[in-house]
């Protein structure tokens, strides 16, 4: 084309906010309806495979069929050229988005979406627990559990907390559960008389606990004294479930103090295996994020509203430049026409309906995460036309990109696109749809939108 036209970038900016008005109205939707998560599962795997579709065809496969010396190149230069601009061009924007997305996700970015929700927690979690393991790999009677029981050991285990002059435990008094001490120091007296003090890495009631006699002596917190607890009956649940465990509670009843001094250099050596098969055996699981959840991680991160915006709008910048560049590409394979080109002969319809077909159900299930966090839906509504406006402006934007970029390096930038589209797709919409949802829904939903956004190609 001899230059860009004005017209033709309004054509894009129509076509920007035809694509991206189904966010303001899956935001609708989703809070006038608040559907069930099947549903939002089989609207995000339909999404999906609609976008897929969109790359897919619209951004990929006219550079691949280049190849073939018969077919007509949707670009000029060396289809060759071309084709590693693009796979260039896809790997740095998968790396662009999973870098900038990250940096979103650290400041509450991942409240914007359930999938994200559930990797921040799962990963919270994990940590938390690997923390505990570490801590836990310093007592040698739980380095009997296999790494196997881990989740089952996790799970009886209980953490308390005594303040500075708090009595844990009373002289001749019953002592119902085990307490393994992780930080803090705790004082031991017997009728009024000192015995000793011990930190953190002691357990506190072993001897009474296995023979079932009182406690010989009152301990008292010295200061702020942290740690987990075993019960009784969880105690012998390990007992049943592991062997191994068993037979260490029955050798630590008859141990002597000065038999145990003499393995300590042994001990230390275990509990370094014992922590690091603990940490590779370790699950987690997959739950839902509550609303209390959702909340309490939205008040430790202060820039959550500003960082779900900007994790949604990362979403969507790649989106908006191909239907700018798109256009481009149409109108420049029309301009050898007699007629002058009508709007309708350069619309990309299987691009817009692919991502039309995606925005819809990830408003649809962003909506519901933001109205769980408190959000009140004049906030909502509005944060989804704004995101509306500035897609519509990007495409405008993109096609006047296009129109100033050299072709190879547009070709790059259609495969930064597809990179960043792509992995969205399987970092986010996908998780989304099987965690809340089930596999064989997700898969016929998925093929239903990949299908349903390749049928659009008929109109043009």
């Amino acid at each position: 084309m001899e230059g860009l036209s004005w017209l033709h970038m309004v054509w894009a900016i129509l076509l920007g906010a035809l694509s991206a008005v189904s966010l303001p109205l899956g935001s609708l939707v989703g809070l006038r309806t608040n559907p069930r998560s099947l549903y939002i599962s089989i609207l995000a795997a339909f999404g999906a495979g609609a976008l897929i579709a969109a790359l897919s065809v619209e951004l990929v496969a006219p550079t691949v069929a280049a190849l073939e010396k018969e077919a007509v190149r949707s670009h000029p230069g060396d289809p060759y050229e071309n084709f590693f601009a693009l796979l260039l061009g896809a790997t740095l924007g998968g790396i662009l988005f999973v870098i900038l997305d990250q940096i979103v996700n650290a400041h509450g970015g991942f409240l914007r979406k359930t999938a994200t929700a559930i990797t921040y927690f799962r990963t919270t979690k994990r940590r938390r627990l690997q923390k505990l393991l570490q801590e836990l790999s310093r007592f040698p009677l739980l380095q009997s559990a296999p790494a196997d029981h881990i989740n089952s050991l996790l799970a009886l285990v209980r953490p308390v907390a005594f303040h500075p002059g708090e009595v844990i435990t009373r002289q001749d008094f019953g002592i119902d559960s085990l307490l393994f001490i992780l930080e803090g120091t705790i004082s031991a007296t017997r009728d009024g008389q000192q015995l000793t003090e011990a930190s953190g890495g002691n357990v506190l009631g072993i001897i009474p606990f296995l023979t079932d006699l009182p406690s010989p002596a009152t301990v008292t917190a010295v200061d702020t004294v942290t740690g987990v607890s075993l019960s009784r009956a969880d105690f012998e649940g390990i007992r049943v479930l592991s062997p191994e465990f068993d037979q260490a509670y029955r050798e630590l009843a008859g141990q002597r103090l000065e038999l145990l001094q003499q393995h300590v250099s042994s001990r230390q050596e275990r509990a370094v295996s014992w922590a690091k098969s603990a940490v590779q055996a370790l699950r987690t699981g997959t739950d839902i994020p509550t609303a209390v959840d959702l909340r309490r991680a939205e008040k430790e991160h202060g820039g959550a509203p500003l960082a779900i915006w900007l994790g949604i709008l990362i979403d969507g910048i790649p989106e908006s430049f191909v239907i700018g560049a798109g256009l481009l590409v149409l109108l420049e394979a029309k301009a050898s026409a007699a007629h002058a080109v009508r709007f309708m002969e350069v619309i990309p319809f299987t691009l817009i309906a692919g991502l039309f077909l995606s925005n819809f159900p990830e408003a649809l299930s962003s909506s519901v995460n933001m109205q769980r966090l408190g959000w009140n839906w004049k906030r909502i509504i509005s944060m989804w036309f704004s995101l509306m406006i500035i897609t519509a402006l990007g495409a405008g934007f993109g096609y006047l990109l296009a129109g100033a970029l050299h072709h190879g390096w547009l070709v790059f930038a259609e495969g930064l696109a597809a990179g960043a589209m792509l992995t969205m797709i399987a970092a986010a919409m996908i998780p989304e749809a099987v965690h809340i949802g089930n596999s064989s829904a997700v898969g016929l939903s998925t093929l239903a939108g990949f299908l349903a956004a390749i049928l659009f190609k008929l109109f043009e």
